[in-house]
């Protein structure tokens, strides 16, 4: 038990998922039973929503992960926490926007474009598998 987490606003991310599905719970859940949580003091959830959104999350959890039969990711924690993200600090305003307005829109494309100004490409890699 982790006392305080259900009130604490977290994403929430299914362990087993085709891609990664970040939802924000704002307080009132406690996450067990195969669904995963990221909390931070330092991002703005929407914000960090919209770069998990992504398919930057998928690369990286792709990259160290075991693909289930019929194409699941397992977004377990070992492997959510080998995703990198920018410091909240570097991004600007606008960055900010875009990534809060395509995680509230559930808009992928939007994200990862958004995500690939921050990682600073031009294309995104191949999936590894």
């Amino acid at each position: 038990m982790n006392p305080g987490l259900a009130e604490r606003p977290k994403l929430l991310l299914p362990d087993l998922k085709a891609t990664a599905h970040p939802v924000l719970d704002e307080g009132g859940y406690y996450p067990h039973h195969n669904l995963y949580f990221v909390v931070s003091d330092a991002w703005d959830l929407e914000v960090l929503g919209g770069l998990l959104l992504s398919d930057f999350a998928n690369l990286f959890v792709g990259a160290y992960c075991v693909k289930m039969r019929g194409g699941c990711y397992r977004f377990q924690a070992q492997y959510l926490r080998r995703i990198r993200v920018p410091e909240p600090t570097t991004l600007s305003a606008a960055d900010r926007r875009r990534l809060t307005r395509a995680f509230g829109d559930r808009d992928v494309e939007m994200a990862t474009a958004a995500a690939m100004r921050l990682y600073g490409v031009d294309e995104l890699p191949r999936s590894p598998r």
